[in-house]
């Protein structure tokens, strides 16, 4: 089945509604517990380039030295460019040493990522964390000025937020100078903390990405074998409502996983959801679970079974 493709919001762009994230490549073992050497990373990348999803989300401070973006770049040097249509997004980033946020950081950081992935422009480029800033973005000379400039002078097409607290995310979306948002870990099966954030994007046309639908693992591996929600231990909340979640879901022969990956995808606020994948056969692993078919009685009973915590 060809994968049917949405417009990004306002940006005039046309993404599926699977975007594959890079983090998972960028030997982050501390967070997700496993290794992903250079070849198995670039040749994830490359089964990227020849799937149904056509939208690739990275970013400057994925893994020492860009790691992640490295490897994206030996993918797409080996390939001879991307594939027409192909949308690959990254992200700004603080400097990793000195913990520099300044306008003349985020030009640095642009540059970094651009000579990693072997490109002269990105389409959309996100400020990436900003709740973790030690500066202010918004003073003069500042990211956020900086973000600007950049977009006016042409080196990228759109401007994104990225990050995880919803209320910094509102602050710098209410400036009106970004089209798309992007949140993790806060709009899942177990979690709806984005849902306003989302909602207001979606009124105002911007493009809306959902990252991270599983939540770390929990609602992928399940709750025995990931205990963790948002990569952090979290209360008995969560992990109780996720253990009846899969067992709602095993008795409905659907994969918990698939579920949690299409309350997502079939949200009407959302364009695009971020997965992230670590070796070639995942791609069609998540495809399959993004196309598994799943009763409308599971729904409302999934909700029900939703805890009240936040992360």
């Amino acid at each position: 089945m060809i994968m049917q493709r949405t417009t990004l919001g306002k940006t005039g762009i046309s993404v599926t509604p699977l975007c594959f994230g890079t983090s998972t490549i960028a030997g982050f073992t501390g967070i997700y517990g496993y290794e992903v050497d250079d070849e198995r990373a670039v040749e994830t990348i490359l089964a990227v380039f020849d799937s149904d999803i056509n939208y690739l989300d990275t970013g400057n401070n994925y893994g020492k030295d860009g790691l992640a973006e490295r490897r994206i770049g030996e993918a797409i040097r080996r390939r001879g460019g991307l594939p027409v249509g192909f949308v690959l997004q990254t992200k700004v980033d603080a400097d990793p040493e000195t913990g520099d946020y300044s306008g003349a950081r985020v030009r640095r950081s642009l540059e970094e990522s651009l000579e990693r992935l072997g490109l002269d422009r990105v389409p959309i480029l996100a400020l990436h964390d900003p709740e973790f800033m030690s500066q202010d973005g918004f003073a003069p000379g500042g990211a956020l000025e900086a973000l600007v400039a950049i977009r006016d002078e042409g080196l990228v097409d759109h401007l994104a937020v990225a990050a995880g607290d919803i209320a910094i995310t509102q602050r710098y979306l209410d400036t009106g100078e970004f089209a798309v948002v992007l949140n993790h870990n806060r709009y899942t099966l177990l979690n709806r903390e984005a849902h306003d954030l989302f909602e207001g994007a979606r009124a105002n046309g911007l493009g809306v990405l959902n990252a991270a639908p599983y939540g770390g693992g929990m609602l992928s591996k399940g709750p025995a074998a990931q205990p963790k929600y948002c990569y952090g231990e979290r209360d008995e909340a969560f992990a109780a409502s996720a253990t009846a979640m899969a067992e709602a879901c095993e008795a409905a022969g659907v994969p918990l996983a698939a579920a949690a990956l299409q309350f997502s995808t079939r949200s009407p606020l959302i364009d695009a959801t971020v997965v992230g994948i670590s070796r070639p056969e995942r791609i069609a692993e998540t495809i399959a679970l993004y196309e598994t078919a799943i009763p409308d009685t599971l729904w409302p009973q999934l909700e029900s079974l939703k805890p009240n915590a936040t992360i």
